[in-house]
């Protein structure tokens, strides 16, 4: 965030309206959520070479403290805060990064690509979790993710889902991922290479739809996947064309209802493989 504050005070990011099936715009706060950052400033970032205070990175100590963070800042949902508790960030980045796997910034994981801030990644979560459906199941059900990236936000989806479909464009980080959740023996994971703006139709319908990339608008398949009680939540363009914010759709038996949350800035949503 580009605003300066006093020192030593401590400005609550989120969340939004989190009260009843359609959130209020959160567009009055200041800054904007962003899971990516420019590449150069990662690289000016990773030179520092920040690390952690307190014991080694595979600790649960050092995972409690980024916990607290988002506590602190906001993150209200337990089952999204214990997720993020459990899955090991640093297993998921580069080895020359690792020293700051837990501060709140994203980091790149190859072909001009980043792994979210956990601070994005905790909230888009946790939008999910605010739909009917999910709290009154208690769980998200049957996932559909678009843009498995490293694998880092799928691990946290599988502790609070019954399945995961995470679709990957890049062959190269498809693999990737595929290494990391093989390695960590993620359980409820099911990897797919393909075009993500088509979502997957063979599993379909989805309880929940996440997507960390945003386009002009919600691709019309990822819609029809959605199942009826089912919530989705994607960047898209804003209404003013300014930007991008998080798109809420939440299905019911009359259709599709569309609530908008923070402004974000992900990367672009793309067609095709590579």
């Amino acid at each position: 965030m580009s605003d300066k504050k006093p020192a030593g005070t401590r400005t609550a990011r989120f969340p939004a309206s989190l009260e009843g099936r359609a959130p209020a715009p959160a567009m009055t706060a200041p800054g904007v959520l962003r899971p990516q950052r420019l590449l150069h400033e990662v690289a000016q970032d990773a030179a520092r070479q920040v690390a952690p205070r307190g014991l080694g990175l595979d600790s649960a100590p050092v995972r409690q403290r980024m916990v607290q963070r988002l506590r602190s800042d906001g993150v209200r949902c337990e089952p999204v805060l214990t997720a993020m508790g459990h899955v090991p960030r640093h297993e998921f980045v580069d080895t020359a990064l690792v020293a700051q796997a837990y501060e709140d910034t994203s980091l790149p994981i190859g072909l001009s690509q980043t792994i979210s801030k956990p601070s994005v990644v905790a909230r888009m979560i946790e939008w999910l979790y605010l739909g009917e459906a999910a709290r009154q199941r208690g769980h998200l059900g049957r996932v559909l993710e678009i843009g498995t990236g490293c694998g880092y936000q799928a691990a946290v989806l599988a502790h609070l889902s019954t399945q995961v479909i995470s679709v990957e464009r890049l062959k190269a980080l498809h693999e990737l991922a595929a290494r990391h959740l093989h390695r960590l023996q993620v359980p409820r994971c099911r990897l797919v290479y393909g075009d993500g703006m088509r979502g997957h139709p063979p599993n379909a319908p989805y309880d929940t739809i996440i997507a960390a990339a945003g386009g002009e608008d919600l691709p019309g398949s990822w819609l029809d996947q959605l199942a009826v009680g089912g919530r989705l939540v994607a960047p898209a363009r804003s209404n003013d064309g300014r930007g991008q914010v998080l798109v809420i759709v939440d299905r019911t038996p009359d259709g599709w209802h569309r609530s908008f949350g923070e402004a974000v800035q992900f990367v672009p949503l793309k067609s095709g493989t590579h």
